[in-house]
């Protein structure tokens, strides 16, 4: 027993243990986000190959196939992880853009073991073949990699040596390779001989040991294994794992038979163009596409159509292994009396937050003299700090307990490099590097007080935060227990989000700005999809005036006048929303919304409400003048709070108190979220405070 939790110990060791799960990359390689989510949190993961896309077909047949391929992994509860070589970086994952790169290139090399050190040190492209595919893998930590066909020793090999790269790399890294046989343009009997010299144990999936020649369900020659199943394919590629060979595995997937009829024809034009590659003097990587190519035109088609097609029941396949793969580590890890919870506690929980919004580096300039005069130089101190919206309320969550996905973008310059350094407490997966891009930057000048006298800011990467690029995500946006959107990011990201959240029930949090950006859902009614929106009065008016209803010409001063208008202008967005949070700086918070038990409701409605609607004012909690660092978090730091206590089911005064002591808290701190914000530090009892009062009660139109 010992041994055997050693063993298994061992192999998470083996697949967690890759520079991917700890977050610190290999400047050579770039892990998609999706991708290094999915690693980080051991769920499934299939590696593929990009050679079928730069040499395997024509275009588009080839672009339309990988993305098909990728979506049938998804399909079947895996991540795709597509593999290729983009101007010398190494990408596992690739976006919608690259593989439309790559599909379009004609100068892409085929990339194995021999060509990455120097496709690498020129900066070049290109399409990594089977065994390139096992490299990158392994290096970051996927254990299941589907292709169409491997290589293997090509006819008269014995005399010409011409072995492929592939069966090399299966006798020396430890990665399970699901494909269709090998191509029976290869000498298969000596391919199986030469796996078996390098150790790698071969299998055939199904009820029979047939080896499959690609097109054909049979090629004569028979494996030594076979397993039934994926659950038994799962058991082997973690025995090889665990054992800690340096060989891979070799699961070979016969062709639906549906589409094996025609293998006959196939195999009588492969025998045609390969007798037609010999005469042209066609020889070694040249052979394979050439052949391929030459079959398609003689089957008018047949072959492309067939091999589209076993590629298709290769990663159906594949997908399912890596699926039962990640169950039968994850029974293997609790063991037979549950004793062990590492793999629960590296699963995703059902439904988690997600954040979508910008990243700024700040610089803090704060005066040392009450005045500050303009056009000459002025005693002071400035730091640097991290903020954006969005990267303060995740920064908040995360340290509250709820680590959201945090979806963003930055440059790749010391700025960002800076920030993903500071930003390890969360789950910053999903933001992208963009080359040629500028990390947004923002300069704050703020008077001895800590109040905001002169802003300067360089905002531009947040438009690159697009609809496109925050689809990939869709998985996790549909099942979020709340969304929650900055107004930093284009109206058109906004607008995709709402839609995906109201047609699948999930809450969604706007948190504008600044009252020029407010208005962004407010445009179409992309509004109507939002639970909360948490404005300050300036950004409120805005909000009123998109949708054309009546605003008071000036802003109100009085305490009494200013609850007395917001409560106003929310009345109407509450026939659709379920809260508006009216933050009022150093007054404190109007909360406004359904009636419930004295105060305000914080639950989502299914439905239109029947209930009463009222505002409840909460005022700020006591900071004295001379306490006050730095106020550019401290809304932020409100909102974050009170997300918080909502994911945690807290009643209504516990959240805007989680809030307010929150917001406190970023008022002592030099960050615009305190480093010292805990859940402890905003739990009422625990952190010495008396529960939050309420004021005024107004009471709107039901």
């Amino acid at each position: 027993m010992k041994m055997l939790k050693k063993l298994s110990s061992g192999l998470w060791r083996c697949i967690s243990t890759s520079s991917c799960m700890s977050g610190k990359y290999d400047r050579l390689f770039k892990v998609h986000p999706t991708v290094r989510e999915a690693l980080a949190e051991h769920r499934p993961v299939v590696a593929l190959e990009s050679t079928i896309i730069t040499h395997g077909m024509p275009y588009p047949h080839n672009l339309s196939t990988a993305k098909e391929v990728e979506a049938i992994v998804r399909a079947e509860g895996a991540t795709p992880a597509t593999v290729g070589v983009l101007e010398g970086t190494v990408h596992v994952g690739l976006s919608s853009e690259e593989l439309d790169f790559l599909a379009r290139s004609k100068m892409a090399l085929k990339v194995s073991r021999r060509d990455l050190p120097y496709v690498i040190s020129k900066g070049l492209s290109g399409g990594t073949t089977v065994s390139g595919t096992m490299i990158a893998a392994h290096k970051v930590g996927i254990p299941v990699f589907v292709t169409g066909g491997i290589g293997g020793v090509h006819r008269d090999g014995e005399n010409s040596l011409d072995v492929s790269a592939d069966l090399t790399e299966l006798g020396r890294t430890p990665i399970a390779v699901v494909s269709a046989g090998v191509k029976s343009i290869l000498d298969i009997g000596r391919t199986l001989e030469f796996l078996e010299t390098q150790g790698v144990c071969v299998a055939t999936y199904g009820k029979s040991k047939s080896f499959p020649a690609f097109f054909s369900t049979q090629s004569g020659f028979t494996s030594p294994y076979n397993v039934l199943n994926a659950e038994e394919a799962a058991k082997l590629i973690a025995s090889m794992l665990s054992l800690g060979l340096e060989s891979g595995v070799l699961l070979a997937v016969p062709i639906p038979e549906e589409h094996a009829a025609a293998g006959q024809q196939i195999d009588y034009a492969i025998q045609v163009a390969v007798d037609e590659a010999r005469l042209k003097g066609i020889g070694g990587r040249d052979v394979t596409p050439f052949i391929l190519q030459r079959v398609s035109e003689l089957t008018e088609g047949q072959s492309l159509q067939a091999n589209i097609a076993l590629i298709h029941n290769n990663a159906k396949v594949g997908s399912q292994i890596a699926c039962a793969l990640s169950e039968y580590m994850k029974k293997r890890q609790s063991g037979p009396r549950g004793s062990s919870k590492m793999w629960e506690k590296n699963q995703p929980s059902k439904s988690k937050p997600v954040v979508i919004g910008g990243v700024n580096v700040d610089f803090i300039a704060k005066g040392t003299t009450k005045k500050l005069l303009f056009g000459q130089t002025n005693p002071g101190s400035v730091c640097q700090s991290f903020g954006g919206v969005g990267r303060n309320i995740a920064d908040c969550l995360s340290r509250l307990g709820h680590k959201p996905l945090f979806i963003s973008a930055v440059g790749t310059d010391s700025h960002s490099d800076a920030m993903l350094n500071y930003c390890e407490h969360m789950n910053t997966s999903a933001v992208a590097r963009l080359q040629g891009q500028r990390t947004a930057t923002y300069c704050a000048v703020i008077t001895e007080s800590g109040e905001l006298s002169l802003g300067l800011g360089d905002m531009d990467i947040h438009q690159q935060i697009k609809e496109q690029y925050v689809s990939q995500y869709e998985e996790q946006l549909r099942s979020a227990s709340l969304v929650v959107l900055d107004g930093n990011i284009p109206v058109s990201t906004i607008d995709y989000v709402c839609s995906l959240a109201k047609k699948h029930s999930v809450p969604v949090w706007y948190e504008p700005t600044d009252a020029d950006k407010a208005c962004k859902p407010f445009l179409s009614d992309s509004w109507k999809a939002l639970a909360y929106t948490s404005p300050n009065l300036a950004e409120l008016y805005t909000m009123s005036r998109t949708l054309h209803l009546p605003t008071p010409e000036v802003l109100p001063n009085s305490l009494e006048d200013v609850l007395s208008c917001a409560a106003a202008l929310t009345r109407p967005l509450l026939e659709h929303l379920c809260c508006v949070v009216v933050t009022l700086g150093a007054l404190g918070v109007l909360v406004c919304g359904e009636h419930e038990a004295g105060t305000v409701s914080l639950r989502p409605q299914k439905h239109r409400r029947k209930g009463r609607l009222c505002a409840v004012y909460y005022p700020a909690l006591a900071v004295r003048s001379e306490e006050t660092v730095n106020v550019s978090g401290a809304g932020d730091s409100l909102a974050g709070g009170l997300m918080a206590g909502i994911l945690q089911g807290k009643d209504t005064d516990s959240c805007v108190h989680m809030g307010l002591l929150a917001a406190r808290l970023s008022l002592f701190s030099p960050h615009p979220i305190a480093p010292s914000l805990t859940a402890d530090a905003v739990h009422a009892e625990r952190a010495h405070s008396q529960p939050c009062t309420k004021h005024t009660c107004l009471w709107m139109e039901s």
